[in-house]
């Protein structure tokens, strides 16, 4: 039987709970899953796409098929360079779901070979967001019920060393 690979994109920046619900949500429906840093041109990091990288490795690392990466380019791109067939998108809210769609829109027209598949958030995450996450951070506030335990000190840390 074929295995279907699967790519689940995002900034991650950082890395919240409501990420790691969806990545585990789709490693269990998936045989492989490639979790992508991707770079969004929108947005200014906080965190280097290396820093993600290894922040989403140890919050997945119990996850056997799941596998970190990072790209700059089109996403339609790295899934027909990978031979994915699904693209696995988050959603929390109707605006989401209005980006999101234009964006599996785009994606089809780029790369008919793969389909993208939304998962709605858990209702106890819909408010989270890695903004929020920044914001309350950059504030000394406790971030500690907004991200995975794994990764909380080099969050806090990395707030404090930049003194944000």
């Amino acid at each position: 039987m074929k295995e279907i690979l699967a790519v689940c994109p995002g900034s991650f920046d950082p890395v919240t709970i409501g990420h790691t619900d969806i990545i585990r949500r789709a490693a269990a429906m998936y045989d492989r899953l490639n979790v992508v840093v991707v770079f969004n041109s929108a947005k200014e990091p906080t965190f280097s796409p290396q820093e993600r990288m290894e922040m989403l490795r140890k919050v997945t690392a119990d996850l056997k098929n799941v596998t970190i990466d990072s790209y700059e380019g089109l996403l339609a791109d790295y899934v027909r360079f990978h031979g994915a067939e699904v693209i696995v998108k988050g959603l929390r809210a109707m605006s989401d779901f209005e980006y999101e769609f234009q964006q599996a829109l785009i994606n089809k027209k780029l790369y008919s070979g793969a389909e993208t598949t939304f998962l709605i958030t858990n209702i106890e995450n819909m408010y989270l967001s890695s903004s929020m996450v920044r914001t309350i951070a950059a504030m000394g506030g406790d971030i500690s019920h907004f991200v995975p335990q794994e990764i909380l000190g080099e969050i806090i840390a990395k707030f404090k060393k930049e003194g944000k």
